[in-house]
């Protein structure tokens, strides 16, 4: 195999070729499953990220050989399984990367094992339901089957039983549903703003609401726009809301991504040639914008408009701060802050924004933890994996207990309710967009 010396191209990703029959097909996946795996064999530096290395590790030392040739082909799914796409074996280990030789795309291998084995052995029902956020959401804030579901997953009896029949694990935080969702909340909010351009952007921006940030916690939306309004941004939110893909992605389901694509790039992209920057409350599905679909979607102007437009909100402060527009005449300290910086972020490649805006305030201190929280979608939720979750992230809660903060903030709230979870002190786990408010008195 040849080997380039000394490159220092910056590291690249090849477009994923999922329409074509080759990219399922079985005998050409194990191939080059084989051959990948050899090389993360041979070099371990990723083995603290997660649980798929260790897992492909000690299958290669458990075997006859204590080589990958030793492996059976159908154990690989081991460590597929363990693969939650977190991309930061790509962009924070792997020498291997493309553009050198040996073209190793570790997440997206695993992406690709996780389309083919979605199509040989559909996934349980329990996969299916939780990766279905949108009808969840929709179902699960109605009026008194909201109060029903929250007062259930409060219940040791009912946890016991959904840990039995779906295989959702007891110990796991589950989200509150809320009837009043965040497009009840911000219609009040509704401000007309005299947008002011300034470098990247417009000073008009869409909040891209996500499963979460509508059903689950609409109070979020009230902070980004109580920020956003504040610092002379015109904010509303984007008109229909759709899952952005990100939990089918996880499990393979690549024609539901496509799906969700075609009911969001349309509407997104509409908002792009009305002068819109776009935002969202959560790194994943900014994610999902920046990276994820355009790589899926290659030649599609209008998921490009998208990606050009897709900012995260503290990158999109920052920018305006650059600009000296950002309001920073705050009103409250905030002290200590643990700040857990999320791996959807971390990937994004744009530094620690939330940081440093953050470090504007006035006595607030910021220590930032780039560590895994093991929560990483839904695998902290099942009882399969939930034990390797908090395996994962018991480097974060023992940072946590060290620095013994008044809060624990991270961008994305489902890790920091993983944390809180965890943690053996009493910090208050919060949004950064909500600390911000906060700050300002509003």
């Amino acid at each position: 195999m040849a080997h380039r010396e000394g490159s220092l191209d910056a590291p690249t990703r090849h477009p994923l070729d999922w329409k074509s029959a080759s990219f399922y097909d079985r005998q050409s996946l194990d191939h080059e499953l084989e051959r990948v795996f050899d090389i993360c064999h041979g070099c371990r530096r990723c083995v603290s990220l997660c649980q798929a290395f260790p897992t492909l590790f000690d299958l290669v030392d458990d075997s006859d050989t204590m080589e990958v040739d030793g492996v059976r082909k159908g154990d690989y799914a081991q460590v597929v399984n363990q693969c939650y796409l977190c991309d930061l074996c790509y962009l924070t280990k792997c020498p291997y990367v493309p553009p050198h030789d040996w073209n190793v795309d570790f997440p997206h291998l695993m992406l690709r094992a996780k389309a083919v084995q979605f199509q040989e052995s559909p996934p349980p029902f329990r996969d299916r339901l939780m990766t279905s956020t949108t009808a969840v959401g929709k179902l699960a804030t109605l009026p008194l089957v909201d109060v029903t579901v929250n007062a259930l997953n409060r219940s040791a009896g009912f946890r016991k039983g959904l840990e039995a029949t779906l295989g959702i694990d007891r110990r796991a935080t589950l989200p509150q549903y809320h009837r009043h969702t965040l497009r009840h909340r911000t219609r009040p909010l509704a401000q007309e703003i005299d947008p002011e351009p300034a470098g990247e952007t417009t000073g008009k921006v869409a909040l891209f609401a996500t499963c979460y940030g509508n059903a689950n916690r609409p109070d979020l939306g009230e902070d980004f726009f109580k920020v956003f309004q504040h610092n002379r941004i015109h904010i509303e939110l984007v008109p229909d809301n759709h899952c952005c893909g990100m939990p089918k992605l996880e499990l393979g389901d690549l024609d539901s991504v496509d799906a969700l694509k075609q009911q969001s790039i349309p509407i997104l992209a509409d908002l792009v040639r009305q002068g819109f920057d776009l935002i969202a409350p959560v790194p994943s599905c900014v994610l999902m914008f920046k990276q994820e679909l355009p790589l899926m979607y290659p030649d599609d102007p209008d998921v490009a408009a998208v990606q050009r437009a897709f900012f995260d909100p503290f990158e999109y402060l920052h920018l305006r701060h650059k600009a000296g527009l950002m309001n920073t005449d705050f009103a409250h300290e905030l002290g200590d802050v643990s700040y857990h910086v999320a791996c959807h972020l971390r990937v994004q490649k744009i530094g620690l924004k939330t940081r440093d805006i953050l470090q504007l305030i006035p006595g607030t201190r910021i220590d930032a933890i780039e560590r895994c929280s093991g929560h990483d979608g839904t695998y902290a939720l099942k009882v399969e994996s939930y034990d390797h979750a908090v395996k994962i992230a018991r480097p974060v809660v023992r940072k946590l207990a060290q620095q013994s903060s008044r809060h624990l903030a991270s961008d994305c709230p489902m890790a920091s309710a993983h944390l809180a979870s965890l943690q053996e002190g009493e910090a208050e786990p919060s949004h950064p967009m909500t600390l911000l408010r906060r700050a300002y008195g509003l």
